[in-house]
């Protein structure tokens, strides 16, 4: 089993591979919660967002939990515009306390914002680094390789 190391100021953290996402999610274990970036009009109608469907992603429903799936808002309702990371961030924030609220569950954090909507895993990853320590979130290999840059090494 590889791990990796991130240390700080007061605690060393060690993540192993299980809390790493590699590869396509193509089914969920009863527990499992797909989470994928969406748009604010909630037209899950490609990438993620569309496999979401298949786990009950609510048309019109732009964020939040929806059957097995969470959704977090990357794209403006018009489908045209990429939110700005700052308008992004309250998303992210508000999946983490959900995901912390709810440890029964276990999130898979998919490259949220990374696909249709144009944004570099550099750049939405760090909205998700408390999500590193939550045990229930497992997070995609993109954003761990941001998170924790000796990943894999």
């Amino acid at each position: 089993m590889s791990s990796i190391e991130q240390t700080s100021e007061r605690t060393q953290f060690v993540y192993p591979a299980e809390k790493t996402i590699t590869g396509m999610i193509t089914r969920l274990e009863p527990n499992e919660v797909f989470v994928f970036g969406s748009n604010l009009g909630g037209r899950h109608g490609l990438g993620a967002a569309k496999l979401a469907r298949n786990w009950g992603a609510e048309w019109g429903n732009p964020v939040g939990l929806q059957g097995r799936t969470y959704a977090i808002p990357t794209v403006d309702a018009s489908v045209r515009n990429t939110l700005s990371i700052d308008e992004i961030r309250p998303y992210a924030d508000g999946f983490i306390q959900f995901a912390r609220a709810h440890p029964e569950l276990i999130f898979l954090l998919t490259d949220v914002g990374c696909g249709l909507a144009g944004l570099r895993a550099n750049e939405v990853a760090p909205l998700f680094r408390d999500a590193l320590q939550i045990p229930n979130i497992r997070i995609h290999h993109k954003f761990m390789a941001v998170l924790c840059p000796s990943f894999g090494s």
